[in-house]
């Protein structure tokens, strides 16, 4: 398949940005230690370059010693060059460097949370760049700001204006940060993983917008990512990291269809690809661990001077579902769809009405202490392992806290459980004594996994687990949870995005919208046939593992933006289908 060039992509034969053998050093405890090894690349106009790779292999140390953020004097340039047109900027002064961020060079941060400024609206924070750079007068300032909000496709842009960030959704905040970026109209894009945390509707909105800008400005673009799905979609060439070192270079479409190296094809081996998941054999029908009955979850909404309830927010509303011993539901859906909250409800962490029965026990009105019981049954794994790990405390000591608080074992016994439980998550034993810090992502979400298991719970509720990890150590924990399913059986609830995920893990799904049920079945047909268009939506913005198949560019819905369920809703019909001999909710 050949690519749209209308941007221009190659024309030009001069780079607008040329690395030539940078290397970067950190300083350690045993002295200088090389994160990036002698990476050469060239960025022209209108082109986009991806740096692929796992965690820790020099993709975002690259984009930081590119736009002279490294982390002085703890990192620093130690050889090679960075040539903007034909001035090497490496080792610029902060003063020099001041005129060539946001106005030549601009950069799109992971996370637009820490990124943004809390205490400044997102017009101030538009204006102070323009006129830091001298792009417009005082007075015009917040025209232009409004400006660049109306071409970021935001709704409703003139009160996003007045807003802090907090009060954004995730992809409202991330077009901000794209409007930051591109307000001086530089001539090159960083992207660092700017979707990873999003939505897949959401992902695809915003690659698509940066398609489009980039067409339109004919701006050269270095997008760092570890989702080859995105590397597929985006890049012209993609540059395969590990170590710090390059280990393949290539068009897009060579590395997909032929890489040479073997950790380029243990890389793309590793993506999960939606529809490559060989069928489910349908489960023997097992006893009810979770059974779920019109549960619904209301939040009170504040405002005014005395910061009083002005109104009433439905998270969830009349969700009913079981799941069986040994079986896998997956709760799919935007952010705000309800899916954590349902998770949290199980667990009794937020109010909820309704009726929920964990093996057999009804738990509504139980106090924190009756609910012991019930929490030995069922336990819960977080999305962000980092933030769920208390740094002060060894990991050895945070996985047996759960047998000390029910006091189901004390001195040695201890030890010999955290070792075991260690064995089981793949982690030697020395490693009891590490502290969180000292693991690497991947590594944490086996502690939490090894946590959730140390009460040997008959359901784990399994919240975005997987949605941070590289591709490759996405699989191994991916494999962990159906090895542990198949030789304990163990139940889950996996609530995440990622619908690919979801054709490897589930045996059943349950698509969420705005805290409803928009359709729910058996994995193959609500996969492979799905019935709502939410749900045809969210399949068709995941990204295509495949450049010589792209995704095609969906509509931007603008319910998608929104932060939270319009208050006074209308809740829609429910329908009960018959498919495959199996039920099937779907919403008329």
């Amino acid at each position: 398949m050949t690519r749209d060039n209308d941007s221009g992509r190659g024309d030009d034969a001069r780079p607008v940005l040329s690395v030539r053998d940078l290397t970067v050093q950190v300083a350690t405890g045993a002295g200088g230690k090389t994160v990036l090894d002698h990476l050469s690349f060239d960025l022209h106009r209108g082109e986009t370059v991806a740096l692929a790779g796992e965690s820790g292999s020099g993709k975002s140390m690259t984009a930081l010693a590119i736009m002279g953020l490294l982390p002085r004097p703890m990192a620093r340039i130690t050889e090679g060059t960075i040539r903007l047109g034909d001035r090497n900027i490496a080792g610029l002064s902060d003063r020099a460097y001041r005129a060539i961020r946001a106005r030549r060079i601009s950069m799109i941060f992971q996370e637009p949370m820490t990124s943004l400024n809390p205490l400044m609206t997102v017009e101030r924070q538009l204006c102070e760049v323009l006129l830091e750079h001298d792009m417009c007068t005082r007075d015009a300032a917040p025209a232009r700001a409004l400006k660049l909000l109306r071409d970021l496709r935001l709704t409703d842009p003139e009160r996003r204006l007045k807003q802090y960030p907090h009060e954004l959704s995730g992809g409202m905040r991330q077009r901000v940060m794209i409007a930051i970026a591109l307000a001086c109209e530089p001539e090159i894009l960083i992207a660092d993983e700017p979707t990873t945390a999003l939505d897949v509707t959401v992902q695809a909105e915003i690659l698509d917008l940066i398609r489009l800008l980039q067409k339109e400005r004919g701006t050269a673009v270095l997008m760092i990512t570890h989702d080859m799905g995105v590397v597929a979609e985006m890049a012209d060439r993609a540059i395969v990291m590990r170590a710090g070192q390059p280990v393949e270079a290539s068009s897009v479409e060579r590395l997909f269809s032929a890489p040479s190296s073997e950790y380029a094809k243990g890389l793309l081996a590793a993506v999960p690809r939606l529809g490559a998941a060989p069928p489910r054999p349908p489960r023997s029908p097992g006893q009810k661990v979770v059974e779920v009955s019109d549960l619904s979850v209301r939040f009170d909404v504040k405002g005014g001077i005395l910061n009083r309830p002005v109104a009433r927010l439905h998270a969830v509303e009349g969700v009913s579902f079981d799941i069986r011993v040994g079986e896998t539901l997956a709760l799919v859906g935007e952010s705000g769809s309800g899916k954590s909250t349902i998770g949290k409800a199980l667990l009794g962490l937020v109010p909820w009405e309704g009726a929920v029965r964990i093996d057999g026990r009804h738990t509504k009105g139980l106090s924190r202490r009756s609910m012991r019981p019930v929490l030995r049954d069922i336990q819960m794994v977080f999305q962000d392992p980092g933030a769920s790990l208390d740094s002060r405390m060894t990991v050895g000591e945070q996985v047996v806290e759960p047998l000390r608080v029910h006091g189901l074992a004390s001195g040695s016994e201890l030890t010999d459980r955290a070792e075991f439980l260690f064995r089981r998550v793949g982690l030697s034993a020395d490693m009891l004594g590490r502290f969180p810090h000292e693991f690497s992502g991947g590594q944490r979400q086996r502690v939490c996994i090894a946590r959730a298991l140390s009460l040997s719970p008959k359901v784990i509720v399994a919240d975005e687990s997987v949605s941070a990890l590289d591709v490759s150590v996405q699989a191994q924990v991916l494999d962990l949870l159906q090895e542990l399913q198949d030789e304990d059986g163990l139940s889950y609830l996996f609530i995440t995005h990622d619908m690919a995920v979801v054709d490897q893990v589930a045996d059943r799904i349950m698509v969420m919208r705005l805290g409803q049920v928009m359709e729910e079945g058996p994995r193959d047909a609500v996969l492979r046939d799905p019935r709502h268009p939410y749900t045809r939506r969210l399949l068709a913005a995941v990204p295509v593992p495949d450049p010589t198949r792209l995704r095609q560019p969906q509509p931007p819905a603008p319910e998608s933006q929104s932060p939270m369920l319009p208050l006074g809703a209308v809740f829609p019909r429910v329908r009960l289908e018959q498919v495959s001999g199996e039920h099937r909710v779907a919403v008329a």
